[in-house]
């Protein structure tokens, strides 16, 4: 008497199967991309055209008034294109949770890493995408980055680790929402974080109890990195702060979303 083999899962195929899917999701609903790359260009072109005499003439740099501030806004805007598509994935992941697509894939015979790792794959290429996006804006409206080939393959990694690590936040995030609103929420502090930071004027300007926020958040240190590698200077002890910070919500973040998804048992 023969019994059959048992099913084997494949957690690489089971993974570009829900990458693929993702990827079909995004293209069969552009607005979401639209709307979330419209937010930090609408930001950008706010803080060069409106502000950025005001607040570059501050600076003290060589070039002055709007394209020296063009030059010191430009990081903190990319990083909130991040932050800002890191939102669309956790109403994504909630989406899939109240209609039921989640609990479907918990009965089928696939890899369970693989349902998250489609999310997180997908965003990634998803936030690229938006990035190269909201950088060829910037260059429009004065940025001028003076890194070089290496400088520039050197942000392309950082940017994505710093991808990887707020996508894996938002995952779980997405999971512990109750609804769609929910989800649309509770990543709001990471839309809100950079503007304590010195995304948008050096932390020497604030008053003492902010600047010590601004100083100790995670975004300082990404943002400083993001400057130094796109303007050519020196990057101190901020790149190992930054990447610190990566390895702590990408670690937290995985580990937090890995247990939510398997806090009901498969059926």
């Amino acid at each position: 008497m023969s019994t059959a083999a048992p099913l084997r899962s494949h957690p690489l195929r089971d993974s570009a199967t829900m990458l693929r899917r993702n990827l079909k999701h995004l293209l069969r609903y552009p607005s979401m991309t639209v709307m979330l790359v419209g937010m930090p260009v609408v930001f950008l072109l706010l803080f060069v055209y409106v502000f950025g005499g005001a607040l570059g003439a501050g600076l003290g740099g060589p070039a002055g008034g709007r394209l020296e501030y063009a030059n010191y806004v430009a990081p903190a805007i990319i990083l909130m294109t991040i932050t800002a598509a890191v939102q669309g994935t956790a109403i994504s992941v909630a989406m899939d949770l109240t209609e039921g697509v989640i609990a479907r894939f918990r009965t089928m015979h696939i890899a369970r890493v693989s349902v998250l790792t489609g999310h997180v794959l997908g965003s990634v290429i998803q936030t690229v995408l938006s990035l190269a996006v909201v950088i060829g804006v910037a260059l429009l409206v004065g940025f001028r980055p003076t890194a070089g080939v290496g400088g520039w393959l050197a942000t392309a990694g950082f940017l994505v680790a710093v991808t990887f690590a707020l996508v894996w936040l938002s995952v779980a995030l997405g999971q512990v929402s109750k609804s769609v609103e929910t989800a649309s929420n509770l990543p709001m502090p990471l839309l809100l974080l950079p503007f304590l930071s010195s995304g948008f004027v050096p932390t020497d300007s604030m008053p003492a109890g902010l600047r010590w926020i601004a100083e100790y958040q995670p975004f300082t240190p990404i943002i400083e990195t993001l400057r130094a590698l796109l303007l050519d200077k020196p990057l101190g002890s901020h790149l190992w702060f930054a990447l610190g910070w990566c390895a702590v919500l990408a670690l937290g973040g995985y580990v937090w979303s890995k247990r939510l998804f398997n806090r009901e048992p498969a059926h």
